[in-house]
C-alpha cells in the first residue's frame, strides 16, 4: 500500500498494519501518514475486518518526528509559526485523527522504542501488549517541545494525570515493566512471542460478531466525552439494532445448545 507502511491480512478478519522505515527507526513522514489514512479507510470498508494490528518494523516501533528534518527546518518543521501550525494540522495530526475514526479493536504490538509521537501512537490504539524490549518516552520536551499530536490528551487518559505529568515533564523513558505497572501496557511478552499474542488477542476478539465488536468500539469512544445519560441514550438506540441481528439470534442458540456459534456478520 505504501513504502513507509505495510498493509497485510494477517486472517479474513485480521489485519496487520507494519510501519516500514526500520533504518530510520520508524520516523514518521508523509507516505507512512497517508498509508494509516488509506488502511483506516480500507478496513472501515471491508465489514470482514474485525481487528487491527499495529507494529513497527525493526527494532524500534515509532521514533516519532525526524531529528534531522528539525535541524534543518525542513518539511513539516520549515516556515515561520503560522505555516507550521498549519503544517501539523495538514500532518501529523491527520494520525490521531485517522485512528479515532477507525471502527473496529486497534492492537499496537510494541516491539522496541516508542518515543514522542510514536509513543503517543501507542495510546491511539485501544490495547497495547508490549515486548520486554520495549521503551516509552513522551519525550518531546527534550527537544524543547510539546505534545503537538495530541498526547496531552492521550496519556493521561492512559496512566493518570500524575504519571502522565511526570512523562511529561521529564521526557525520560520508561521500560516494559514501568509501563505495565502503570497501566500503558496490557501485558508485557517476549520479543519472540509479541506477534504471536498480539494476533491471538486479536483472535479472541474476531471470535465475537462484527456489528457487536463496532458498536462497543463506538460506545467506549463515545464514553470519553459524553455524559451518562447521553451514553445511555446511544446505548439503547444501538442495543436495539443489535437485537435484530443474525449474529444475535445465532448467539443465543448456540448458547442455549451448548455449541460454538457461527458467525456470519449479518
Amino acid at each position: 500500500m505504501n513504502p513507509s507502511l505495510k498493509f497485510q491480512l494477517a486472517s479474513d478478519d485480521i489485519a496487520l498494519i507494519t510501519l516500514n522505515r526500520p533504518d530510520l527507526r520508524n520516523a514518521i513522514d508523509e507516505d507512512m501518514i497517508d498509508g494509516i489514512e488509506r488502511a483506516v479507510q480500507k478496513v472501515n470498508s471491508e465489514d470482514n475486518i474485525k481487528v487491527v494490528v499495529l507494529t513497527g518494523a525493526g527494532p524500534a516501533f515509532c521514533a516519532g518526528g525526524n531529528v534531522k528534518d528539525m535541524q534543518a527546518k525542513a518539511n513539516i518543521f520549515g516556515g515561520t509559526p503560522a505555516q507550521i501550525r498549519t503544517n501539523y494540522q495538514r500532518h501529523i495530526q491527520r494520525i490521531p485523527l485517522a485512528l479515532a475514526d477507525l471502527r473496529v479493536p486497534a492492537i499496537a504490538a510494541v516491539n522496541g522504542a516508542a518515543y514522542g509521537a510514536g509513543c503517543d501512537m501507542t495510546l491511539m490504539c485501544d490495547m497495547r501488549i508490549a515486548s520486554e524490549q520495549a521503551t516509552f518516552a513522551e519525550s518531546f520536551i527534550k527537544l524543547g517541545l510539546i505534545p503537538g499530536d495530541g498526547g496531552a490528551w492521550f496519556l493521561p487518559r492512559a496512566v493518570g494525570r500524575a504519571r502522565a505529568a511526570e512523562m511529561s515533564f521529564t521526557g525520560d523513558a520508561i521500560d516494559a515493566k514501568t509501563a505495565l505497572e502503570w497501566g500503558l501496557v496490557n501485558r508485557v511478552v517476549s520479543a519472540d512471542q509479541l506477534l504471536p499474542e498480539a494476533l491471538e488477542l486479536a483472535r479472541r476478539i474476531a471470535r465475537n460478531p462484527a456489528h457487536a465488536i463496532r458498536m462497543t468500539k463506538q460506545l467506549l469512544k463515545e464514553s470519553e466525552g459524553q455524559s451518562l445519560a447521553s451514553l445511555l441514550e446511544l446505548s439503547a438506540g444501538l442495543q436495539s439494532i443489535a437485537h435484530f441481528t443474525k449474529d444475535h439470534a445465532e448467539a443465543v442458540n448456540a448458547f442455549l445448545e451448548k455449541r460454538p456459534p457461527v458467525f456470519t456478520g449479518d
